[in-house]
């Protein structure tokens, strides 16, 4: 799947035959930020748009807007799991965070078969 990129947000983009419109939400954050648009060009103006209304209206308010993809977050696994990982970790002489974080750069940067 393709994204929308933008000042630091990232968006998503879907179709609806129903309604024969592109639309896409942004993706990371709590808050809800969407858009729409006819054509890609309509829908990057739209997302743009949806960005910076929100920066502003977060600026107007005296709020911090969100940051997506902030480089943490929880994972709930299996003890069992857990355990190996946390062995496994030790064993190389490396951290749980940094064994977690090779694994999944193994995996996103893994070519598709």
């Amino acid at each position: 799947m393709k994204y929308l990129e933008y000042k630091g947000y990232t968006g998503s983009i879907e179709y609806s035959p129903e309604d024969n419109l592109l639309y896409g939400k942004v993706l990371g954050i709590r808050g809800l930020i969407s858009y729409e648009g006819e054509t890609g060009k309509l829908l990057e103006d739209d997302f743009r748009e949806a960005v910076n209304n929100y920066l502003a209206d977060c600026k107007e308010a005296g709020k911090t807007p969100e940051k997506p993809f902030k480089g943490s977050f929880n994972v709930r696994i299996p003890a069992s799991l857990h355990q190996k990982a946390a062995l496994l970790a030790m064993e190389s002489k490396t951290s749980l965070n940094n064994f977690v974080a090779e694994a999944i750069r193994s995996r996103v940067t893994k070519e598709p078969a």
